[in-house]
Formats: structure tokens, sequence, C-alpha cells
């Protein structure tokens, strides 16, 4: 059986986290840094574009690579990408163009995507890997929505060390501040991660990639939608709502956003709690049913609070987005867990690979949507599109199997 020390989980897990950290930080490093130059806020979202666009691909084959050669090596890969790719952005210049600035950022945030799917898919995987014979449910439910919840959390935080790095150092030094920091963590994974694993038994061919079981296939396309849901108000539309129409500086959006996902990381390691599933599957898929119709609701409340009741608007998108974020993260967390329920240990890397591109071709999705969906109807349109891709996400999962054997 292919499994892990409890050690060199805890090592995948520190560097998984720390590498979140950096991630959140470089976002909000490359955001302020870009304002202060007078980019518009539409430019700034392409500067994240490739950066959605490379998780499609790499956690497509990041999953196969993984199977093959191992997940030791794809944390290794994921770690030495982003400390190249924080190395590389210290580089970019003020008396750059926007054209070459915009379009080298989004060419090196290509290789930062990489690099977070390369690591996630690493650690997330080793899950499966750490208890494949305890028959222990409850603490692989525990373990993921621990991971999870802490990951997002420390992503939070990396959004306010972003801000208070650039206020301390120069935009250059900053990420190289940032690179140091992982390069330690690197250090450490290299001197005391011996032994490879994740690698499947057998070789899996590239054509298994797309060979998924009913179970995988729906869960993923849900994940899709369900990010998507989020990223159509989250990566374009409210910062700049918050911005142009509420009159809020950049500090105050960096700063809600930041709470926003701290919260929601929150959530999502207590979500075994608040389900109180202890991580049956049968009990998990009708919770998953139950959240994710609670999620439509609550997303829906937020347009009719704001236009039909006229209530302040400023308050109603924020109290509505922090009990969409509690919702939103509790639903998050329970298809974390049924992704690693539906899989065998043999094929955890190639399913939690094509999981994982399923998200991410949701955020890139939501990503593109959210500009556009907000140029042409506000951010009522947004959260109006929102709850529709919630309501397709919720009606998925009522076809998802209550049983391991599908």
């Amino acid at each position: 059986m292919n499994t892990i020390s409890k050690n060199t989980y805890s090592l995948v897990t520190l560097a998984y986290w720390v590498f979140m950290i950096t991630d959140g930080a470089l976002r909000m490093v490359l955001l302020l840094r870009f304002h202060q130059l007078g980019y518009s806020p539409v430019q700034l979202s392409f500067l994240f574009l490739f950066y959605e666009f490379a998780g499609i691909v790499t956690n497509l084959l990041g999953g196969w690579i993984g199977a093959r050669f191992g997940l030791r090596k794809t944390l290794f890969i994921g770690l030495a990408v982003q400390i190249i790719a924080l190395s590389t952005l210290s580089l970019v210049n003020s008396n750059w163009s926007v054209f070459l600035s915009i379009c080298f950022v989004m060419g090196i945030q290509a290789l930062a995507g990489i690099a977070k799917d390369l690591v996630k898919m690493s650690s997330k995987s080793s899950v499966k890997l750490l208890l494949p014979n305890e028959g222990s449910e409850s603490k692989i439910f525990f373990l993921i929505a621990l991971l999870t919840g802490v990951k997002n959390t420390l992503k939070g935080a990396g959004f306010f060390i972003g801000g208070l790095l650039l206020s301390i150092l120069d935009y250059s030094q900053s990420l190289l501040c940032l690179a140091a920091v992982l390069l330690v963590i690197f250090t450490l994974c290299l001197f005391f991660i011996k032994t490879e694993f994740g690698k499947s038994k057998s070789k899996p061919r590239f054509s298994q990639l797309f060979t998924k079981s009913k179970a995988i296939n729906v869960l993923s396309f849900a994940r899709a939608l369900l990010f998507a849901s989020r990223d159509i108000w989250f990566v374009v539309a409210v910062p700049i709502f918050l911005y142009e129409k509420m009159a809020w500086n950049f500090s105050e959006i960096g700063g809600f956003m930041a709470s926003w996902v701290i919260l929601y990381g929150f959530i999502q390691a207590l979500a075994p709690k608040i389900t109180n599933t202890a991580g049956a599957l049968s009990d998990t898929v009708r919770a998953a049913r139950t959240w994710g119709f609670l999620l439509v609701l609550s997303c829906i409340a937020i347009p009719i609070t704001m236009v039909s009741l006229d209530f302040n608007p400023a308050w109603s998108l924020i109290i509505g987005l922090f009990l969409y974020g509690f919702v939103f993260a509790i639903n998050s967390s329970i298809h974390s867990y049924l992704i690693i329920a539906y899989t065998s240990d043999d094929d955890v890397s190639l399913n939690v690979g094509f999981y994982y591109m399923a998200n991410a071709i949701g955020r890139f999705s939501g990503t593109l949507l959210s500009g556009i969906i907000y140029l042409l109807g506000g951010i009522e349109a947004c959260l109006w599109t929102a709850s529709g891709v919630c309501l397709l996400a919720a009606l998925l999962n009522l076809k998802l199997p209550r049983t391991i054997k599908i």
C-alpha cells in the first residue's frame, strides 16, 4: 500500500500552507503596485487571467504526472516554480509600457498558477494516502476540512502580509522576501521528504485522464459551477463596485476581500461539526444537496435586498456576501471530502487532478464573466447570474451517488 508517514504529511501540509500565504501576498502586491501605476480594474483582472487558465492544464496533466512519477516530485516542482515566478516578477520595471507589463505579468502569473495547483494536488492527495486502511471517514473529512480551511485563512492573511510588505519594502524587495521564505520551506522538504508517495501501481495511460466514473464527473461539473458562481462577483465586480459606486479606497477593498477569505477558510475547517455528518458518504451527499440549495437562497437574497427592498447597497452587499461565504464554505468543504471518498488509493492523483481542473475551469469562466457581466448590467446582473449558476450546481448535487460502489 502506497502510504505516507505522518511526519511526511505534516511537512507537505506545512509547505502547502506557507505556499498559500505567498500566493495571497503575491496577488495583493501585484494589485496594489499596478493600482499605484494607474491601471484600471479591468486591466488588473487581466493580470490574473493566465493564472486561472494555467490551473486548468496543470490539474489535468499534474494528476497524470503525479500518478506516474509520484507526488513528491510534483510538490518539489510546484515549490521551485513559485520561487522562480516570485523572483522573476520582481524584475518588472515601472518604465515599461502598459502592454509589455501586462503581457509579462500574465505570462509569469501562469507559472504561479502552475505552481499553486501542483502543490495543492500533492497536499490534498496525501490525505488519502495517510489513512488508506483506517476506515475513518470522519477523520479524513476532518483532515480535509482543516487542510482546506486553514489554507484559505492563510491565503486571506497573505493579502494583509502583501500589503504590509509593500508598505515597508519596495515592490521588488517584497517579492524577493516571499521567494526567500518559500526557499526555506523548499529546502526543508528536499532534505526531509525522502520517500515517494502517490505513485500509481500501474502506469496510467494518458487517455485515463478523461475516463472517470459518474460520481467523479458529476462532482467535478458541480465544482466548476460552484466556483464560477463565486468568481462572477468576487474577482472584478465587487471590487469595482465598492471602488466606483461606494467610494471605498483600495485598502478598505483589500481588507474586505481578505476578511471574506479568512472567514471562509475558518468556516471550512469547522464544516464537519456544522454539518454533523461524521464523513459517512450517504449523509455527506445529503448534506451537499441541502447546503447547495441554501447557497442559492443566500445568493438570491443579496440582489433582492439591494434592489427590491431598497436597503443600503453597501450593507446589503457586505452582510449578504458574508452570509453567502458561510454557506459557500460548507459546500466547498463537502465537495473536497467527496472527491476523496469517491476515489480509490491507486487513482487518487488522477481523480483529484481532474476534479481541480474542473475547479480551475469554473474560476477561469467566472473571472471572464465577472468583468463582462458587470460592464453590461452592473453588480445586480452579476449576482443574479451567480444565483443561476448556483442553482445549476445544486441540481447536479442531486445526481451524486450515495454509495462507494459506482
